[in-house]
């Protein structure tokens, strides 16, 4: 039994079923008319079933094809790579609003909450794979500084060994350390240019009753200018940096994806989005279930959501930095850029009209967006002196 769940065909299938699963037989048991019990216990499966199996299952396919198409398509592995992790934040937002939107004539408070979920949840996710790229960059530039191995996480084994760079199989070009420097720098303009557009143009006037506090809107005008610059970064930052051949260890890990054809690769990204897409929304309604549940915020609620739909992205870089095979560079290229990604999805959901946050959450979110952005620079920056000193 174990050596069939080695084999990707079956792990994929496993992904696609559980997901199914999810959506269409289990989704049904957090609805009111279930006891507290059940409904609890439906969440907790739903959110952890497809956060850790079939998100986490599906970062590990994305990782190991994005290398492949990379090669032959000669687009930078990073942007291949976000446009995969960043899906899920992607579609957990977009599926909160177009839930939000399905309620607004019917019960709108209920429809703001979504809307508040879609926001907290797409730049939450921001957060998350933020600091923890500033961690594995931070252990990775100490082992540097040590020349020996340090743990990823001290005190225990369980999330690998951060190798000094010079005994990496292959490193990442200092171009490719300018590019991800240069796609956070973007990374960090939109961000200001998306708080300080809500906070000027987006106060809502008339707010639902039980909303405390101020209520913001990213409204549709600006949304668009917003998905217009995102995708001119993603178009500018396009093509490969990478000027180092992969190392042999890597080429035998995605040996597998290398022998089928560009079409059978993205058939199995097509079902991987599958996947995600019908777990998202399982995960939406489980996230505002438990909100009416136990009585926490939305806000509170959609950011924490926000860790599972980065997920993905957070394995890639933790698997990059702790296993050495010279991606590092698509690593730090890839989070930047997801988080461009998710923006994108964030302005998607403006156009269609369902992302707002309230007063505290905007200033607090997009702070530590913005200053947790400016640590992954400083970061980089030791990295790259790392390489014009050695």
């Amino acid at each position: 039994m174990k050596n069939i769940f080695k084999n990707r065909f079956v792990k994929l299938l496993s992904f696609v079923i559980t997901a199914l699963f999810l959506r269409f037989y289990l989704e049904h048991f957090i609805e009111e008319p279930n006891s507290i019990l059940i409904r609890m216990a439906s969440i907790i499966i739903i959110l952890g079933f497809g956060g850790f199996f079939v998100l986490k299952g599906v970062a590990e396919i994305i990782e190991e094809t994005t290398e492949i198409l990379s090669e032959r398509t000669k687009i930078a592995s990073g942007l291949l790579q976000s446009l995969g992790t960043a899906f899920p934040d992607m579609v957990l937002g977009i599926v909160a609003a177009i839930i939000s939107l399905s309620l607004v004539k019917e019960d709108y408070a209920l429809a703001i909450n979504f809307a508040i979920i879609a926001a907290a949840t797409t730049f939450g996710s921001n957060i998350y794979n933020i600091a923890h790229a500033v961690w594995c960059v931070f252990r990775q530039n100490l082992a540097n500084k040590k020349e020996k191995n340090v743990l990823m996480l001290p005190g225990t084994k369980a999330f690998g060994i951060v190798i000094p760079m010079k005994d990496h199989q292959s490193k990442p070009s200092l171009k490719e350390i300018d590019s991800s420097v240069d796609i956070l720098n973007v990374l960090t303009i939109l961000t200001a240019v998306v708080a300080i557009t809500m906070v000027i143009f987006g106060k809502v006037q008339n707010p639902p009753e039980n909303m405390q506090g101020d209520l913001y809107q990213l409204i549709k005008p600006v949304g668009g200018v917003i998905l217009a610059l995102c995708i001119i970064a993603m178009y500018s930052f396009r093509k490969t940096k990478r000027s180092h051949i992969v190392g042999k260890q890597a080429e035998k890990d995605e040996r597998y994806y290398s022998k089928k054809s560009t079409w059978v690769i993205l058939m199995i990204l097509l079902a991987s989005g599958i996947s995600i897409l019908f777990t998202a929304e399982s995960m939406v309604k489980s996230v505002q279930s438990f909100c009416e549940i136990t009585g926490m915020p939305f806000v509170i609620a959609g950011v924490l959501a926000g860790i599972i739909g980065c997920i993905g992205e957070m394995i890639v870089v933790h698997n990059f930095t702790v296993n050495p095979k010279g991606r590092i560079g698509d690593a730090l290229v890839g989070v930047a850029m997801d988080n461009i990604v998710t923006t994108m999805g964030a302005s998607i959901v403006a156009v269609m009209g369902g992302i707002f946050l309230g007063g505290n959450a905007l200033i607090l979110i997009f702070v530590i967006i913005l200053a947790l952005n400016s640590v992954l620079i400083w970061q980089i920056s030791k990295l790259k002196n790392y390489f014009l000193t050695a």
